[in-house]
């Protein structure tokens, strides 16, 4: 409730339950990194001659390679994702609305995925160089040709497996864009250059920032990729430490880290964006330029190579090599397909409701311990999926015990808890906050305060405001974030692999198999399905975020 004189800001008594529920929410999801801390604290003393090993001989090429595939990585869907969305929001040319939705396509093609086809098609064994040597009878060794198993390789598969977290975002934040103010803009005498950087760049790029955030956690976190290319990143650190040498609280010290890194990543990013918020939505929609000639064909190209190269060759790659199996189809596709839909839609039920109270707690009420809370929520997307899986199986057996004490004490039978699904929505969540929080913030900065302040003076309440306000200018912005949750989800292998029940096998953990016995042609089918399950969402997000417009183009470009 608002009285008269109490002007925009919400009710004190609402604060304090609000402030408690994200907190308490945000603790909850932060719950893996603190036990990581704890068991990388509790055994320092032990491990401290591992750290120390790791420090003076390999960890200084971990974190050179990291930083450089990260950089290489933030460089492609960069280009990749602004350059598209400007391309499909701004210009009309021959099959834009065909290449808006294909732009799209790589979100159902996991990196990993994508490393197995190409792997398969470009090693020296592959249909490439096999071909090359046959027609010129050259021999392995006679030709250069470049190295497959390298980290240029994997920022390329990473890069094209994540441009669409940058494509999707800016596409509707471009798409939003106010014609009124590059009106004003040309009016007073700015050319097309200098009207995009000082007015329709400002006002996207919080969105655009949020996109390479989630990217540059992505990689960071990524495993499945750098290590079947053999690149040695700061997760392959990790593991060594934790597999190789058998050292759990070295590997959590090395987790944390990349943790210090990722919580440095998210604070560096909402200080920039901080530091720069433009409110601009347009009354009318945006008219595209019409492209004409050479120019047109180009920009029709550029939109097509990415979707070709991350999702149509190896998708071409994978149902070849799949029906190249004698065997023909495995008859648990279905049943694997299924546990992993299961999975996907059960994290987006999760997901975005908890996304949409801290991201909408901290617009309407700020305050350091939000803040500070949802910081802390936010680096679960970095968290390596096997550190994770094993900070939450940590949690499990501790509430199995205190549950088992309270049975024996009150008389009931405890459940329980490790080995059920509800461990592995729970690291979903934990994993995928940071994907729905991060698109639902960007959209409802895009929203001037003002509106909400209108609102309320007409004696909305926050729930109000919520649903008649921010709802219908926010449903193109959480579709797109319930579908990179769902993705993500459909491809997500470690996790999985190390918390799932008993039996329980989803596409990514079967293809895993398959590929790490180099079984190749059998892990195709696994992996297309992969792709197939992810692709339905994505062509439905991509035509309810495609923002037609209504008004006449402005004619041919000259």
């Amino acid at each position: 409730m608002f009285s008269a004189g109490s002007g925009p800001k919400p009710a004190a008594s609402s604060r304090l339950p609000a402030t408690a529920a994200a907190v308490g929410v945000a603790l909850a999801l932060a719950a893996p990194a603190l036990a990581l801390a704890v068991l990388a604290v509790a055994g320092f003393l032990d491990s401290s001659a591992t750290l120390s090993h790791l420090a003076l001989t390999v960890l200084p090429r971990y974190a050179a390679t990291t930083l450089l595939l990260a950089m290489a990585v933030v460089v492609l869907v960069l280009g990749l994702g602004v350059g598209a969305a400007w391309m499909i929001a701004a210009w009309e040319f021959p099959g834009r609305r065909f290449l808006a939705w294909m732009l799209v396509l790589p979100m159902a093609m996991p990196a990993f995925v994508m490393a197995y086809a190409y792997t398969d098609f470009l090693a020296p064994s592959g249909v490439v160089q096999s071909s090359l040597r046959r027609w010129t009878g050259w021999e392995i060794g006679d030709y250069w040709f470049p190295e497959v198993h390298s980290w240029p390789s994997a920022a390329l598969c990473l890069g094209l497996a994540l441009y669409p977290y940058v494509y999707l975002l800016a596409r509707t934040a471009f798409a939003e864009r106010s014609e009124s103010l590059a009106e004003a803009a040309r009016s007073l005498g700015l050319g097309p250059t200098r009207v995009w950087w000082r007015v329709t760049w400002p006002v996207a790029r919080p969105a655009v920032a949020a996109g390479v955030a989630l990217a540059t956690m992505e990689t960071l976190a990524d495993f499945g990729t750098v290590s079947y290319f053999a690149v040695d990143t700061f997760t392959a650190g990790i593991f060594r430490a934790w597999q190789s040498l058998g050292d759990r609280s070295g590997a959590a010290q090395l987790a944390l880290v990349l943790l210090l890194a990722v919580m440095t990543l998210v604070w560096l990013e909402r200080v920039q964006r901080g530091r720069m918020q433009f409110h601009a939505r347009s009354t009318r929609p945006p008219e595209r330029l019409v492209l004409r000639g050479a120019a047109a064909w180009v920009a029709s190209v550029a939109c097509a190579l990415p979707g070709l190269f991350g999702f149509v060759f190896p998708a071409v790659i994978l149902a070849v090599g799949g029906l190249s199996v004698e065997s023909g189809l495995d008859t648990r596709l279905v049943e694997w397909a299924f546990n992993t839909a299961v999975l996907g839609l059960g994290s987006v039920g999760l997901v975005i409701p908890l996304a949409l109270m801290g991201a909408y707690a901290l617009r309407v009420f700020g305050g350091r311990a939000i803040k500070l809370a949802l910081g802390l929520a936010n680096t679960g997307y970095a968290i390596p999926g096997l550190v994770l899986g094993v900070g939450l199986l940590a949690l499990a057996s501790f509430a199995t015990g205190l549950l088992n004490w309270s049975g024996e004490r009150f008389g009931f039978e405890a459940p329980l808890i490790a080995g059920g699904l509800g461990v592995v929505f729970y690291a979903y969540t934990v994993r995928f906050f940071p994907v729905g929080f991060q698109g639902i913030d960007a959209g409802l900065r895009r929203i001037s305060p003002s509106m909400d302040q209108s609102a309320r003076s007409l004696g909305r309440n926050l729930w109000g405001v919520l649903r008649e306000v921010h709802w219908p200018l926010m449903r193109r912005t959480l579709a797109v974030a319930a579908l990179l949750v769902f993705v993500d989800s459909v491809k997500e292998l470690p996790a999985t692999l190390v918390l799932r029940p008993f039996n329980f096998d989803t596409l990514a953990v079967v293809a895993y198999h398959f590929a790490a016995d180099e079984r190749l042609a059998e892990a195709a089918w696994p992996s297309l399905l992969i792709v197939l399950v992810g692709l339905a969402p994505v062509i439905w997000l991509s035509r309810i975020t495609l923002l037609e417009s209504t008004a006449g183009a402005r004619g041919p470009a000259k």
